[in-house]
């Protein structure tokens, strides 16, 4: 099922459907039959007439329906010195032909492939349809190698981890059905997008793994007190639903935030994620039990002696230095928050690919010679052309336009309208609307580019009040960053405030909440400073989307943390409690976020999708924060605010410092 779930590339279709260029695209479509112009082809070494014979074969391969260069603009019979530099220069310079292409949607790939096989490796190609078409041929190959890997990865850190050989395939059997279950239901969609697909399953191993662990480690520890297995069982479910199912809600909740963005990837990503969770708990109570029980003769048969050391000398080290950690986290957690918000932004597509990959050369190949450039579609009511004369002519005065194709534009050239093409004239004027392709020398987004576009807005709105309709890839970026922006607040808040109830609920307490989730919320700001102090730009749907899930799926660590001090309070003073605590979880921690690190990782260094790369990088990174925060500084903040989280034992503590001394010995 998993292989009848289509997958979607192309970042612009996520806008909210009432976007402006959203609308206008979709005006477009109805009273067009060419789209908006998504690619450029750069020939170099050509003559006119050889440039002509390139345009005749580009708007011949399947999947093209329009293709533009130098000849719809002006008369290239009239000699060149009579004709506009600027117009010229923005199709034809150097003896180098610049095309301006329009890819059907449904034929990207294809199409792609065979202009770059007609242009050949000398010459460039780019645009918003070859990102999509390379994203849709890459990310495929890219995702299997990060999933063996991490697969791999998982089974090692098991092997080392858990006290039996067949435990980790146990596991790992475990979570392969939750994720098959869930990729296939993944139908109920009709289609994802390339975010989820490629971190849907991988995230959803990583975020999952320690259910499954919990549960197996309770029942071997009831097995102990219970000879009969299926009661030792009851036992396990018994002690460890209340943990496992706080755990998997907050980042059941975690993920669900994102379905409050208006940008559709986020609802998109939430939900498959959540679903994901909510699936694997599913499977952990249902088939797990079921499954365990039916091969836990052959677990004790692939008993080994403990891989790793004991963390009790560990654990009196965190708690030597948790103090002054806990002081280190108060000076640091303001300016981590400050400096998260300071980051400079990518918006849409067009630095998805970058140097070293064949698009990024290309792009920076045609804008060494042609600059940066970008097509607008710009559509008014039909029939008042001295108004559009008018219009078009403000918009001449822009410095960044270079060249504007109209009806009037054409019409009152040097060409003579009769001249026009039936062809051509339906590709600028419909029943309802005439329509100006409007190049203009600016890149694809930044805020010279925003500026640009609000003005030909606008001009539009001078001489047709809500009348007109503007797209292009410019447009559709400016529009999404309008609609990542209004989310973040609003993502975030719901995050916080529902993972603080769902621990308010489950920890019984007040105080508790706000130590964990601040400790989590410092982690996410100092994931998401590291770009600014590096001056790094990123993009703003990986920033988004990041602050969501590194809750959701670290939360879990400070829960564990928590649930162990509280519970080791009842037969420990404070400072053994914390040495005890690190003791017991600190594998556990281990275990789940080395490897939410290593899947993280592995996307940030193999994706050529820099969007990916990127999420995958604060993941992993993020992770490393959270561990930090979480096994360094937690233990303190318990510590210090011991009389607020735990309550009194009902009886004497015996176990004293100097008690266990011995057994420190020991260990």
């Amino acid at each position: 099922m998993k292989n009848m779930v289509s997958v979607d590339y192309d970042i612009n279709d996520y806008l909210p459907d009432d976007s402006p260029s959203t609308v206008a695209i979709n005006v477009l479509e109805q009273e067009f039959e060419g789209g908006i112009p998504n690619a450029r082809v750069m020939v170099s070494n050509v003559t006119i007439p050889q440039a002509l014979d390139y345009k005749e074969k580009l708007e011949a391969i399947d999947g093209v329906s329009a293709v533009t260069w130098l000849d719809d603009s002006v008369d290239i019979t009239t000699p060149f010195d009579n004709l506009d530099e600027k117009v010229v220069e923005t199709y034809y310079k150097d003896n180098t032909a610049l095309f301006t292409v329009t890819i059907e949607e449904d034929k990207r790939i294809e199409a792609v492939a065979e202009i770059k096989d007609l242009v050949g490796g000398d010459n460039a190609i780019a645009g918003s349809a070859v990102a999509t078409a390379d994203a849709t041929t890459n990310t495929v190959s890219e995702i299997q190698t990060i999933t063996v890997i991490a697969v791999l990865f998982v089974l090692l850190v098991l092997l080392v981890t858990t006290n039996y050989w067949l435990e980790p395939l146990v596991i790992l059997i475990g979570l392969g059905v939750a994720i098959v279950i869930n990729d296939g239901t993944n139908l109920m969609f009709g289609e994802i997008s390339f975010v989820t697909n490629a971190a849907g399953s991988v995230l959803q191993l990583a975020v999952s793994l320690d259910y499954s662990v919990f549960l197996i480690h309770r029942f071997e520890e009831c097995r102990l007190e219970n000879s009969d297995p299926q009661s030792a069982m009851i036992d396990a479910l018994c002690k460890s639903t209340s943990s496992i199912l706080s755990s998997g809600l907050t980042t059941v909740i975690g993920f669900l935030a994102l379905v409050l963005m208006r940008f559709k990837i986020g609802p998109d990503l939430g939900l498959a994620l959540a679903k994901g969770v909510a699936i694997s708990l599913i499977v952990v109570f249902v088939f797990m039990p079921a499954f365990i029980l039916s091969v836990y003769k052959l677990l004790d048969k692939s008993k080994h002696k403990q891989l790793l050391p004991s963390f009790r000398r560990f654990g009196e080290f965190v708690r030597k230095i948790s103090i002054p950690m806990v002081c280190i986290f108060l000076l640091i957690f303001i300016p981590s928050y400050l400096a998260s918000n300071a980051n400079n932004y990518y918006f849409g597509s067009s630095h998805i690919f970058g140097e070293g990959t064949r698009l990024g050369d290309d792009t920076a190949a045609i804008e060494s010679v042609f600059g940066k450039s970008d097509t607008y579609v710009l559509m008014v009511p039909a029939g008042d052309t001295a108004t559009e004369k008018e219009l078009s002519n403000e918009l001449h005065t822009l410095p960044q336009v270079s060249d504007i194709i109209s009806y009037v534009d054409l019409a009152g050239a040097e060409v003579p309208l009769e001249y026009l093409d039936e062809k051509t004239i339906s590709q600028l004027i419909s029943e309802d609307y005439s329509r100006m392709v409007i190049s203009v020398n600016a890149d694809y987004e930044g805020q010279e580019t925003f500026d640009l576009i609000q003005k030909i807005r606008d001009i539009a709105s001078e001489y047709y009040p809500n009348e007109y309709y503007l797209a292009g890839e410019g447009v559709s970026t400016y529009d999404l960053m309008n609609t990542v922006m209004d989310d973040m607040l609003k993502v975030n808040m719901l995050a916080i405030g529902a993972v603080f109830l769902v621990l308010l609920v489950s920890l019984h307490s007040i105080s508790l909440p706000v130590i964990l989730v601040l400790s989590i919320e410092t982690a996410i700001w100092l994931n998401l400073s590291v770009p600014y102090f590096m001056d790094t730009t990123i993009f703003y749907i990986a920033y988004l989307i990041i602050s969501s899930i590194q809750l959701g799926a670290t939360v879990d660590y400070a829960i564990l943390m928590t649930d162990r001090y509280k519970e080791n309070r009842q037969s420990f003073d404070k400072k053994q409690a914390v040495v005890q605590t690190i003791s017991d979880v600190t594998v556990s921690i281990l275990t789940s976020g080395s490897v939410l690190t290593v899947v993280g990782l592995l996307m940030g260094y193999i994706s050529t999708n820099q969007l990916l790369a990127q999420l995958g990088l604060f993941i992993g990174r993020g992770t490393i924060f959270s561990l930090a925060i979480v096994l360094f500084v937690l233990p303190g903040l318990l510590y210090l605010f011991d009389r607020l989280i735990v309550q009194p034992p009902k009886h004497k503590i015996k176990h004293t410092r100097k008690q266990n001394e011995p057994k420190e010995q020991e260990a």
